[in-house]
């Protein structure tokens, strides 16, 4: 008897990473409802206050709402817009000043002509014995 050769290689389906996508795989669940939420925020209230001709309703929707949707759905760098915005305020909230020590100035000798100038320091009561570093 002949044995038959199987071949363990399969082909992967073009539409394999299309999952949880929307219209083929074009838009991500996330980035489409929060474009959504975020053009009913936006769009509603230029649809109920606007006291102008319907026409002007609509050139002012698509010039404002349109370019929203776009940026919305394309995302920033990836991300959807609130994981952008997320991303920015923590980096502010976590950023850190730096600050360097002069070379060559002398921090005591300015401090003690401050005092003597009655300025103050704005040093904590612990802090007006130590040294500053900075």
């Amino acid at each position: 008897m002949e044995e038959q050769e199987y071949s363990n290689v399969y082909a992967i389906p073009a539409n394999y990473t299309d999952s949880g996508k929307f219209f083929g795989g074009m838009l991500d669940v996330r980035k489409t409802i929060e474009t959504g939420l975020l053009l009913l925020m936006v769009g509603y209230p230029e649809l109920a206050w606007l006291t102008v001709p319907a026409s002007v309703k609509v050139v002012v929707m698509v010039v404002t709402l349109l370019p929203l949707c776009v940026i919305g759905l394309m995302g920033i760098g990836g991300d959807s817009l609130m994981q952008y915005a997320a991303r920015v305020v923590m980096f502010y909230a976590r950023r850190r000043k730096l600050h360097f020590k002069r070379i060559g100035y002398r921090y005591e000798i300015q401090r003690r002509n401050l005092k003597k100038a009655g300025v103050y320091t704005k040093l904590h009561p612990g802090q007006r014995d130590q040294k500053r570093d900075h």
